[in-house]
C-alpha cells in the first residue's frame, strides 16, 4: 500500500460548530490549566490567546507528573508553574482540594483539563461548577475514558474524533461543546490516529472555551 505523504486536514475532518460563529468573550476569561503530558493543547490555548483568537490568560498550569514536557512550555509562555503529584496525596478528594487552593490562590475562573490522566472529584467539579472544561480523544458519547483511540480502531469504526466538553461527576459525560469528526484511514494505526486527532484538539479547544464562556453569560 502506498502512503500518501501528506494530509490536508481541512479535507478530512468536520467541526461543528465553526469557530467563526462564536464571539469572542468581552471580558477576559482567568485560566487555569490542569496537564499530565507534552502540553500540546497548553500551547495551543496559549497560542491562540496571543493571536488574539480567545480573550483570556492562563494563570497557571497545575501539572502531575514531575517529567511532564508541559512544564517546558509553560515556562516558554511564561505562565506559573505547579508540580502537584498525584502520587503524593492519599486519595483522589485531598488532591482535588489542592487543586482548589492553588487556583483561587491565582484567582482562576475557568478550569481547563488539557490532557489531564486524573479521574476529578465532585470536590472539585462544585468547586467551579459549570466552569470545568475537558477535550477527550473520541466523539462521545463513544468510547469514554482511556485509550479512546485504540478502543475506536479495535471497534472497526470509521469514523472518530475529539471533543470538547463541561465536567460533570460521570467520567466523559457532561454537556458537548465542540466537536471535530475524524476518519480512520485504512493504515491508521493508534499512533498515527491520535497524531491526526490531536491536530483537531488544538483546533477545537480555544474556541469551545470562547462557547463556554458566552453559554455561562446567558
Amino acid at each position: 500500500m502506498t502512503l500518501p505523504l501528506a494530509i490536508d486536514e481541512s479535507a478530512y475532518s468536520l467541526v461543528s460548530p465553526s469557530s467563526s460563529s462564536i464571539p469572542n468573550p468581552e471580558t477576559p476569561l482567568k485560566l487555569g490549566v490542569l496537564a499530565s503530558g507534552s502540553g500540546s493543547n497548553f500551547e495551543a490555548v496559549a497560542a491562540a490567546i496571543k493571536n488574539g483568537q480567545l480573550n483570556a490568560q492562563i494563570q497557571v498550569l497545575i501539572y502531575n507528573n514531575p517529567s511532564a514536557k508541559v512544564v517546558e512550555r509553560a515556562a516558554k509562555w511564561n505562565v506559573p508553574a505547579v508540580l502537584l503529584n498525584h502520587r503524593d496525596f492519599s486519595n483522589r478528594e485531598e488532591l482535588d482540594l489542592q487543586i482548589i487552593q492553588c487556583l483561587q490562590h491565582y484567582s482562576v475562573d475557568w478550569v481547563i483539563m488539557a490532557g489531564w490522566m486524573r479521574i476529578v472529584t465532585p470536590v472539585l467539579i462544585n468547586a467551579f461548577l459549570g466552569k470545568i472544561i475537558n477535550i477527550h480523544p473520541s466523539l462521545l458519547p463513544s468510547f469514554k475514558g482511556v485509550k479512546a483511540v485504540e478502543q475506536a480502531i479495535d471497534a472497526g469504526v470509521k469514523i472518530t474524533g475529539c471533543t470538547v466538553h463541561l465536567v460533570s461527576p460521570e467520567v466523559d459525560s457532561g454537556t458537548i461543546l465542540c466537536q471535530a469528526a475524524v476518519p480512520i484511514l485504512p493504515y491508521d494505526t493508534a499512533e498515527t490516529l491520535h497524531d491526526r486527532i490531536q491536530i483537531q484538539e488544538h483546533r477545537i479547544l480555544p474556541p469551545a472555551i470562547a462557547l463556554a464562556a458566552n453559554l455561562n453569560l446567558k
